[in-house]
This record gives C-alpha cells, sequence and structure tokens, in this order.
C-alpha cells in the first residue's frame, strides 16, 4: 500500500474523529433539554385533540334555520328558596319538563318516571332535572319542597322552579317548545306537554335520531319503563332516555 493511501486513510479518520467531538454533544444537549420530547408531545397533542372530537356523541342537536337551539336564559326560585338560572346547569346534563303540583292526570306519572331517571344516576354531580311549575300562584317554593319529599326527589341538582307566569309560559312554548296553556275545559284546567327535553353540559337541546335521521327531539315522559307499551300503543321511552344521557354525560 502507498503512502498517500496512507495518508487518504488517516484523514478521513481525523474528519470522523472531530465530527465525533463537534456534534456529538450537540446531539446529546438537544436530548437533554427535551427538543425530542418536545416534538413526540406536539404528537401527543394531535392525537388528544383526535380523542376529544371522537368522545362527541351521534344525538343530533334541535336546529332552528340551521342554527342549534340553546337554552335561553331564564330566572326562577326553586324549592329552597334559591334563585336558580340557566347558568347553574352549564357543565350539566339535564331533563326539562313543565308540571304543576295539583295537576291530577299525567304530572304524577312524569315524576315518578323522573324519580326512576334520577335514582339511576346516582352520584352523578353533573346530571340534573329542571322542573318548572305552571302554576307559580299556587306553587310557592314550599309547595314545591313537600312535593319534592313526596316523591322522592334528593338530586341536589333537582329545581322543582316558580316564578313569574308569563316568563315561565314563555320558556316552556318558546324556550322548548313544549306546549303550555290554561285550558278550563280539561281536567286540572292547563294543558301541557308530557314530554321530557334533553340538555347538553353547554345548554343545547339533544336527542337521538328516527329512523328517517330527523332528531326525535323530545321523549315521551308518560308510558313508564316498566309498562313497554300502553294501552294506545305508545312505547315507552324512558330507557333511551337514560341512554342518551349516559352519552351526553361521557362527551
Amino acid at each position: 500500500m502507498s503512502k498517500k493511501t496512507n495518508y487518504s486513510y488517516v484523514g478521513i479518520a481525523f474528519i470522523i474523529l472531530v465530527f465525533g467531538i463537534i456534534f456529538i454533544p450537540k446531539i446529546i444537549d438537544r436530548i437533554n433539554k427535551d427538543d425530542i420530547t418536545r416534538n413526540g408531545s406536539r404528537s401527543e397533542d394531535v392525537s388528544t385533540t383526535s380523542i376529544e372530537k371522537s368522545n362527541k356523541s351521534d344525538l343530533a342537536y334541535l336546529e332552528i334555520n340551521g342554527k342549534p337551539k340553546k337554552v335561553p336564559a331564564f330566572s326562577f326560585t326553586n324549592q329552597e328558596g334559591e334563585t336558580i338560572t340557566n347558568k347553574d346547569y352549564l357543565g350539566k346534563v339535564y331533563v326539562v319538563e313543565f308540571f304543576f303540583t295539583t295537576c291530577p292526570t299525567i304530572c304524577p306519572i312524569m315524576n315518578r318516571n323522573l324519580v326512576e331517571v334520577q335514582n339511576q344516576f346516582l352520584g352523578f354531580e353533573n346530571f340534573g332535572v329542571a322542573s318548572f311549575t305552571i302554576t307559580p300562584e299556587v306553587d310557592t317554593p314550599e309547595v314545591l319542597k313537600a312535593y319534592a319529599e313526596k316523591y322522592g326527589i334528593t338530586n341536589p341538582n333537582w329545581h322543582l322552579m316558580t316564578g313569574n307566569e308569563e316568563a315561565i309560559y314563555k320558556l316552556a312554548n318558546e324556550g322548548f317548545n313544549l306546549y303550555t296553556a290554561k285550558d278550563e275545559t280539561v281536567e286540572g284546567g292547563f294543558e301541557h306537554s308530557g314530554n321530557f327535553a334533553l340538555i347538553d353540559k353547554e345548554g343545547f337541546i339533544r336527542s337521538r335520531k328516527d329512523d328517517f335521521g330527523n332528531p326525535l327531539i323530545f321523549y315521551n315522559g308518560l308510558v313508564p319503563e316498566a309498562v313497554g307499551v300502553d294501552e294506545d300503543g305508545i312505547s315507552q321511552e324512558i330507557t333511551i332516555l337514560k341512554e342518551d344521557i349516559t352519552k351526553l354525560l361521557q362527551e
């Protein structure tokens, strides 16, 4: 082998040595400063975002003019004499009903069904019920509290609310699209929907879709879960209400 060739090998070895001396410490320093870890964190952030998006359930929004309908602002007095507003329900999944304590027909059925729902979600601090009386002149906080005790209402987020009559009727008919009206020709003197509305943590009205892909909007509150199908052939919807509450709690 010639001396020229030996010089070439020596030169290459020298270059490798210099590279190691200069660049390897820098690479080690970058690792110590978590540069590579930060790149990994960015990947984790992306995957976390994807998981959060995938947590959104398949429940539909009630849309008005192409926009999801949100619960309007309200402020009433509950059975404890406390002022309760729509903001108190933010971050919670809740069921809405309109009723009155002297109702001789559908209200007892509705509230027994809601107590069953309540008992399904015992211990869930982010679940509640909003019950609005349509006879506020009769249903004072004291009357509502006695009614709550009678039916076994124990969830601290179940507020039975009373207040301005005009505001309550407007909230029912326009805010939740749950029909409510005075009618002296019917038993009890009032007509009101026997349906429940389901509200998500952000205050939007939600429901599952029917066989045609349209939102059910409301849940029938008049057929007990144990009955299954009533004498008119109407199926109970308490089971699907419980299922959909669970979906929203997981969002």
